[in-house]
């Protein structure tokens, strides 16, 4: 006779018997449970670690000048600026993509060598990717907007993208773009910094005013060297003919720096015949000629008494600032404002006797 099953696998006391539960397929994890950390890229994008640009940026603080950071992005959000736009739209010059107030999406990062041997602070030019990771926006969308840029560009060319602008969806939020220009102005704040030695002994209104000429210019400031000796003292050097300075950083002794010499020993941000001569070595600038409304009201910024009466200091610069000359084809007969009118005057007393005597 067979055995029972139990006596063909009799267990000793000691032995315990397995709990079926326990020893069936291990059980799937809830659907509110945490990923495991085995798959880190299925729980949150990979954000690279913050570089150097990115650190500075983020920890900008509003003591570290002394204007409001919000009145300087107000002044880039003007129309008559940058303008303001929530989708990629081309850079009317080099077609690149530009978003917001004018920030650039596609910039590799940069290397600008500080060669001022007097000044130690250094250059941030961080990449777009930086900035948008400095905003703490997802780097994922940026590829997005990128790849949408530039298929938009490939069918519809320049010209036609920018006629396009007006009806474009947005492609980020009012507050990102908010973002956006406060990394650029920090970055651009910065930079003044090591292009000034004495950034932090200017008035509010005259620090505002280089942190937009950097914003405005970038690395092109560089090449307003009549500008930067002034501001940072290499007149006085040339004075006081102090061979070590000079050597330094050598320095062409042009007839505003030369003009302005005795007065760069006096102080510095308030002395007003010295400011004067800051101010027209910007005055006698292509870029102010060819950007007449935006110069005037950045060079009026650099007066010291600017807070006083700022809409006097921009007629000041206004009157000193000739427009762009306007260059006529070949043949063009140049007709003056007055010779113009007097014309048209003429025509419609014409017409008036004619209609007198029913011609």
């Amino acid at each position: 006779m067979a055995l029972p099953l139990a006596a063909q696998n009799p267990i000793s006391p000691a032995q315990t018997v397995p709990d079926p539960v326990q020893t069936a397929a291990p059980a799937l994890l809830p659907a509110t449970a945490p990923l495991p950390a085995v798959f880190p890229a299925l729980a949150q994008p990979i954000i690279a670690p913050a570089s150097h640009a990115v650190q500075v940026l983020q920890g900008f603080r509003a003591q570290d000048v002394k204007f409001d950071l919000n009145d300087l992005m107000e002044i880039l959000r003007d129309r008559r600026h940058e303008g303001w736009v929530l989708a990629a739209y081309p850079d009317p010059k080099t077609a690149q993509p530009l978003i917001g107030a004018g920030v650039s999406l596609d910039l590799p990062a940069r290397e600008h060598l500080q060669t001022d041997p007097l000044n130690p602070h250094d250059f941030i030019e961080p990449s777009s990717a930086e900035l948008w990771q400095a905003a703490g926006l997802d780097p994922r969308r940026l590829d997005t907007i990128l790849s949408d840029f530039n298929h938009r560009l490939g069918a519809w060319s320049k010209k036609g993208f920018r006629r396009k602008i007006a009806t474009l969806s947005p492609q980020i939020t009012d507050e990102e773009a908010e973002q956006l220009l406060r990394v650029s102005v920090i970055q651009a704040i910065y930079n003044a910094k090591g292009y000034c030695h004495d950034f932090d002994r200017l008035t509010a209104s005259q620090q505002m005013a280089l942190s937009q000429l950097v914003y405005q210019m970038g690395v092109n400031l560089a090449e307003f060297s009549q500008f930067l000796d002034l501001i940072n003292h290499y007149a006085e050097s040339l004075a006081r003919s102090d061979a070590a300075a000079t050597a330094a950083r050598p320095v062409v002794a042009g007839p505003i720096v030369a003009g302005a010499a005795q007065l760069a020993r006096t102080a510095f941000a308030t002395e007003a015949d010295y400011w004067k001569a800051v101010q027209k070595s910007l005055v006698e600038s292509q870029w102010a000629r060819l950007y007449r409304m935006r110069a005037v009201s950045v060079i009026a910024m650099l007066d010291p008494t600017y807070v006083n009466g700022p809409g006097v200091a921009e007629q000041r610069v206004g009157a000193m600032l000739r427009p762009a000359v306007a260059h006529r084809r070949a043949g063009a007969r140049a007709v003056s404002v007055p010779h113009a009118r007097r014309g048209a005057a003429t025509r419609n007393a014409k017409m008036r006797r004619q209609k007198k005597r029913g011609v």
